[in-house]
């Protein structure tokens, strides 16, 4: 069939057109993304009273507000382009409307002006929007469940039943007040996580990543199962500043799991080290991933308490994942890493040493110097700045690399700003309605006067509201659905948020979403729901941990010196044996009777030490863990050890197709 002369033409238009219009869009998201940190970066610094010039916080909040709503419809697109465009235009315009009137709006706001309403009702819609391309679908329906009880919750009889508030008063409050869309939430998002995820790409982009995977290298990679341990200290390391899972996971798991598999490690046991390695470098301190400056923000507590309390079940953690992939070199006979792959440590810390002064800088600033967290991370992105550009590691950083950690930054971010945004408007409707009260009466009734109960109900919330969203982002809509609960029913209020903390956090690797599993399984090659199981293997502990310190405070270093000595000790040699039990190898195979009485015996070394007999299980737990290594020492058929039991040189790394 003939083709009208003016189709050929026609098409080709669309063709060139297509492409244009794509790279237009992708560019102004880049600038949209260079603009939000540098905005950020600009409030925190003080830039603006520097200048003389007096803004509300509220106007800065609408204004990165805006960045992210256009930043979010450019950069995930559906399959309407025009009409992202639309939503964006919209969203940049509806933000930096507010920015602009927002004292008028806020002085006229109890007389419902028409533009306000309006105004309220494109945020709490492109909000929405935003909040589903980022995180998909769980957390819209959770704030819309939240919305509904707001407005029908006072026709609701019994314990959920809340006070009538009008819908126009209601979203004017959403849209405008302090407790509201702009309140505390998109405050700590908008300051200090941009700052330290700003402070996180500056290494990336000085060979930071590289130099945490040369020194994890030079010491582990000689020792049993060193490519295991080599990805548990890197990940552990880098996931501390990242502060995101997945962008970790990536950063070192190319190199790491490549690494495993070689040695001897099957996929997804690779996968699933790496996941868990990356996940818990979100609660070493002292940066975990910025999580720590928030809550010393929402608890109003010094940052170093939220510190001092993190470093026992941090280490709890680890000691567990390195436990097992040492104890599971032994059982399977992993090989070691080629030692013409592994850097000479002396030389690796003389070239990267420098990479300790920008965790010193941000170290001094908050403990001698007092700053806040947010100007606290930009002294270290001063001196990560300084140190990538006179010395760097492999190479100095370069202005694009500069210019592209800007832009990076705020493409990063977008997804916890629209988390932010969305808990604001579930504070607003808790504390307008009183449905906050309401919700915590009732989930303490749930756990009645059982303590446990209450603390399985709140973890199960947890894993669900955590599934597929970015720590920072659960933490901040835990922190306000369920800490309050834990803390009306006597918890230690720091026990309750590094508890919602912990749980949210594997969410990353809980099935059926275990978004961080299934990042590190693609890497690998792997079955992402085998990866997700066995990654909760692997970081067993901090499923368990968490209601430890809850029932134990000692645990998070509050008590006296020798009850947080014999708790620590006690949980240690628990975590010990348990990861042993679960591995099966201590000093040679151990039969299936000498396995559950080592998972017997760690259990009551972990019973907490504040419960009725606690330290008489403990010492119990202690003894029958001792009697029955004896007795296994004396009994054991021949033929269980492996080359690595037997303290015989380990093979070296076999290559795998």
């Amino acid at each position: 069939m003939a083709r009208r002369p003016g189709a050929a033409s026609a098409a080709a238009d669309s063709a060139t057109a297509e492409p244009v219009a794509k790279r237009l869009t992708d560019r102004s998201a880049g600038l949209l993304a260079f603009a939000l940190t540098l905005v950020a970066l600009a409030w925190a610094s003080d830039l603006p009273a520097r200048f003389g010039y007096g803004l509300y916080t509220e106007q800065f909040l609408a204004v990165v507000l805006a960045l992210s709503l256009g930043l979010v419809f450019l950069s995930r697109p559906s399959r309407l382009p025009m009409v992202d465009r639309m939503l964006a235009a919209a969203g940049l315009a509806g933000g930096l409307w507010i920015a602009f009137d927002y004292p008028r709006l806020v002085a006229e706001q109890m007389n419902l002006p028409v533009e306000g309403l309006a105004l309220a009702v494109v945020m709490l819609v492109l909000v929405l929007e935003g909040l589903r391309r980022t995180t998909g679908w769980m957390l819209v329906v959770v704030v819309l469940t939240i919305l509904a009880l707001g407005l029908l919750g006072h026709q609701i009889p019994g314990d959920l039943q809340t006070r009538f508030v009008a819908p126009e008063r209601l979203l004017i409050y959403l849209g405008f007040d302090a407790n509201g869309l702009f309140g505390l939430t998109l405050m700590v998002a908008a300051t200090v996580v941009i700052a330290f995820v700003f402070f996180g790409q500056l290494l990336l982009k000085s060979g930071g990543a590289d130099f945490f995977n040369d020194i994890a290298m030079g010491l582990m990679g000689r020792r049993r199962g060193g490519s295991a341990k080599i990805a548990v200290v890197a990940s552990g390391l880098f996931g501390s500043i990242s502060g995101v899972v997945v962008s970790n996971i990536v950063a070192t798991g190319v190199v790491t799991i490549r690494m495993m598999t070689r040695s001897g490690y099957k996929r997804h046991q690779a996968a699933a080290i790496e996941a868990v390695a990356s996940t818990g470098g979100q609660i070493v301190p002292p940066v975990m991933g910025a999580v720590a400056f928030l809550m010393a923000d929402i608890l109003q507590k010094p940052y170093s308490d939220v510190v001092i309390a993190a470093i026992i079940p941090a280490v709890l953690y680890y000691l567990a994942v390195f436990v097992q992939v040492d104890l599971q070199a032994a059982r399977d006979g992993i090989a070691v890493v080629d030692g013409e792959e592994i850097p000479k440590t002396r030389s690796v810390a003389g070239r990267g040493w420098v990479f300790i002064l920008p965790f010193a800088a941000i170290v001094a600033a908050l403990f001698w110097f007092g700053q806040r967290p947010e100007t606290a991370a930009l002294w270290g992105c001063a001196v990560a700045l300084a140190v990538g550009l006179l010395k760097g590691y492999h190479n100095r950083m370069t202005l694009t690399a500069i210019l592209g950690a800007v832009t990076d930054t705020g493409r990063s971010v977008i997804d916890i700003v629209m988390i932010a945004a969305a808990a604001g408007f579930i504070i607003g409707v808790l504390n307008i309605t009183g449905l906050g009260f309401a919700l915590t009466f009732s989930l303490v009734a749930l756990g009645g006067s059982n303590l446990l109960l209450l603390l399985l109900i709140a973890a199960a919330v947890c894993l669900v509201l955590g599934m597929g969203m970015p720590t920072v982002g659960v933490y901040l809509l835990l922190a306000v659905l369920i800490a309050p609960s834990l803390v009306q029913s006597g918890v230690e209020p720091i026990a309750a948020h590094l508890f919602i903390f912990y749980l949210g956090m594997m969410s990353m690797v809980t099935p059926p979403v275990g978004i961080g599993a299934f990042f590190a399984a693609s890497i690998a090659d792997a079955r992402p729901m085998q990866t997700a199981v066995t990654a909760m293997r692997y970081g067993w502990s901090a499923y368990i941990v968490p209601f430890l310190f809850v029932l134990s405070p000692t645990l998070l270093m509050i008590g006296e010196p020798g009850d947080i000595f014999w708790s620590v000790a006690a949980a240690a040699a628990g975590v010990y044996l348990i990861s042993a039990a679960s591995v099966g190898w201590i000093a040679g195979s151990p039969e299936p009777l000498r396995r559950i009485g080592f998972l017997l015996a760690g259990a009551l070394l972990l019973y907490p030490q504040t419960e009725p007999q606690g330290l008489v299980v403990n010492a119990l737990g202690l003894l029958f863990g001792i009697a029955v290594y004896v007795a296994g020492s004396f009994w054991r058929p021949a033929g269980r050890l492996t080359p690595g039991a037997s303290g015989a040189a380990l093979p070296r790394a076999r290559k795998r197709p």
